[in-house]
């Protein structure tokens, strides 16, 4: 970057040269051509003694002086009009420049430049263009006073740092896109550093379907799989539960209406063990949605006791299907995080407590792992996590600031309404839409731009754009900028490691920046990789293991163990003496069944308090 370094104290904007042993090869051409967005300046490729200077070049900021301001513009094409070099004298060439804004110096001598995004005088034929000055080119990023954070370098001049607006950049949503392998996953671990340095109140859940996170942020995170993970089935909405049910496919309407009437009769069950079938229509009633404990017994006894009334004859198929659903669903090893209670409690304030990081305990973030979780209830995992998000965030009244991030955002919104799941979207776009207005922040991470939901994407206000290769991804990137900077996306194909435009809310211009390096050992993925290469050897491979984490059946010295463990609520999901060893248990009946919830002297009925 050709940018004068010499500090200046308010010298007068029509002085071109700021001391006189400067050089005038400062003076790089003149306005040949000017509109309301671009302009073109006519200079010389080379000096009189027929050397290439080289001081134009795309990509670079160079300043025009029009006496009181100086207009900033952004290098966007350089060429001849003949198409030809000669060797003998100048050749004159064509400098195409997007305007930027303007930059004043201030009303008092020492002041700092003050960059504004509008031009209110625009370039005259014959302006003479400069080499942009370091006050100016600091000016053009200022932040003016906001709650900034430094996230690395400018792309044009390694010695400034490139700042963004952290609480702009949260509150009103943020993406970062790019194509695979140009450091996404390390931007977000840096950008995720440092707002948890800026903002020590912030709690953060990242879903993560590769499991590289909780490498890269050890100090801060606390990491949930699908063994660690305690969701209980009853916290899921009647949506979200059918989903389950059907792995994935259509619902069946009859099942479902069957589900709504029996759900709220298995809850009021648990509640009230005397009422029988009875359930109240007064305020505190229940639905399917209300997130208050049941018992998969109780379910299935309602089903069994509807099947065997007369008037349900025609029904019996559907209740039939429904309950062989939920038997199997209940029974899958992979579902343990759902159905692993045995005796079933109100564990809402643990379970949300550990996902959500309250308290913290100086670890805020969550790294929800996906990679081992079945395909289909990752879609109603994730809803009840965005909804509870949203909800947390609601009803805490702004106290708890909740940052959603979603790694592979396409996966959960994708922009066919038909893929996807519909809740999900929902949740997400709540978040997207109202958030901010209560203190849940969403960030959206993807390498496909162009098959994420428009809707989520344009209430995204900042973008951190990497490199991207596909046109349909760049057309819906170059839809998102202003008007004024579109050129500067014509980089977005070229641009190497590290690199970024930045252009939003969350930034004082459109900015080409380059992120910190991050240390080998916080890269997002690196244990992985690690011990990837370590175990190159065929020989190495335990087939054995592999096959047993194919079947996630559990041995059977672990399927004497009790599902509903002793949990003690100082401690949080992810710590390494979290779950105790479970009580001594003693042999039950053969003959008897433990999996839904059932004691034998109850029957899934709750015992009377005295």
């Amino acid at each position: 970057m050709y940018v004068e370094r010499e500090t200046s104290v308010g010298e007068p904007t029509s002085q071109e040269r700021r001391d006189a042993e400067q050089n005038d090869r400062r003076i790089l051409g003149n306005v040949v051509q000017c509109d309301g967005a671009r302009a073109t300046i006519g200079a010389y490729a080379n000096d009189v003694d027929g050397a290439v200077t080289g001081l134009w070049t795309v990509g670079k900021m160079i300043s025009i002086n029009l006496g009181s301001t100086r207009t900033v513009g952004l290098v966007y094409g350089i060429g001849k009009s003949d198409r030809a070099w000669s060797n003998e004298g100048q050749n004159a060439i064509e400098v195409s420049i997007e305007l930027i804004g303007e930059v004043r110096d201030g009303a008092e001598p020492g002041a700092k430049p003050v960059f504004d995004r509008g031009i209110t005088a625009y370039p005259h034929i014959g302006a003479v263009a400069h080499r942009i000055r370091t006050r100016d080119l600091q000016a053009v990023y200022d932040l003016a006073g906001r709650h900034s954070i430094a996230i690395g370098t400018l792309a044009q001049d390694e010695a400034i740092a490139a700042n963004i607006a952290i609480d702009d950049t949260l509150a009103r949503h943020f993406a970062i896109v790019g194509t695979t392998g140009v450091g996404k996953s390390t931007a977000v671990s840096l950008l995720l550093r440092k707002s948890i340095a800026a903002r020590p109140d912030l709690r953060i859940l990242i879903l993560d379907p590769h499991n590289e996170f909780a490498a890269s942020l050890p100090e801060y995170c606390v990491r949930v799989d699908s063994k660690t993970l305690d969701l209980p089935f009853w916290m899921f909405t009647l949506e979200e539960f059918a989903e389950v049910l059907f792995r994935g496919r259509e619902t069946e309407p009859e099942e479902i209406d069957a589900l709504r009437d029996l759900i709220p009769a298995a809850k009021n069950l648990y509640r009230n063990p005397n009422s029988g079938a009875y359930i109240r229509r007064g305020g505190d009633a229940l639905t399917a949605d209300t997130p208050v404990p049941y018992r998969i017994a109780d379910l299935l006894k309602q089903i069994d006791e509807r099947m065997g009334m007369l008037e349900s004859k025609t029904d019996r198929p559907t209740l039939r299907s429904l309950k062989t659903r939920i038997e199997s669903a209940a029974a899958d090893p992979r579902y343990r995080f759902m159905f692993n209670s045995r005796l079933i409690e109100d564990t809402i304030h643990e379970t949300i407590g550990n996902i959500f990081r309250v308290p913290h305990h100086g670890r805020p973030v969550t790294c929800f792992e996906m990679a081992g979780m079945p395909s289909e209830v990752v879609n109603s995992v994730c809803s009840v996590l965005a909804r509870l998000a949203f909800d947390l965030a609601l009803w805490s009244e702004g106290k708890l600031q909740l940052l959603f991030l979603c790694e592979e955002a396409h996966r959960y919104m994708p922009a066919d309404p038909r893929l996807g799941f519909a809740p999900t979207r929902h949740a997400l776009s709540r978040i997207a839409k109202e958030g901010r207005k209560y203190g849940c922040y969403l960030g959206v991470v993807t390498q496909r731009p162009g098959e994420l939901d428009p809707t989520i994407l344009s209430q995204c206000s900042t973008f951190f754009a990497m490199r991207l290769a596909n046109e349909q991804d760049q057309a819906i990137i170059r839809s998102a900028i202003a008007d004024s900077s579109a050129s500067t996306l014509a980089f977005l194909s070229s641009m190497g490691q590290r690199e970024a435009i930045a252009f939003g809310e969350g930034v004082a211009a459109t900015m080409r920046l380059k992120f910190e390096k991050l240390p080998s050992h916080l890269l997002p993925g690196t244990a992985k990789r690690a011990e990837a290469a370590s175990s190159k050897s065929a020989d190495d491979v335990d087939l054995v293991a592999i096959v047993e984490r194919l079947r996630n059946v559990p041995k059977s010295t672990q399927q004497s163990m009790a599902f509903a463990e002793v949990v003690d609520s100082g401690r949080q999901a992810g710590d390494p003496d979290y779950r105790k060893p479970p009580a001594a248990r003693a042999p039950s009946d053969d003959d008897f069944d433990m999996r839904y919830g059932l004691k034998p002297a109850t029957f899934g009925l709750r015992p009377q308090n005295d």
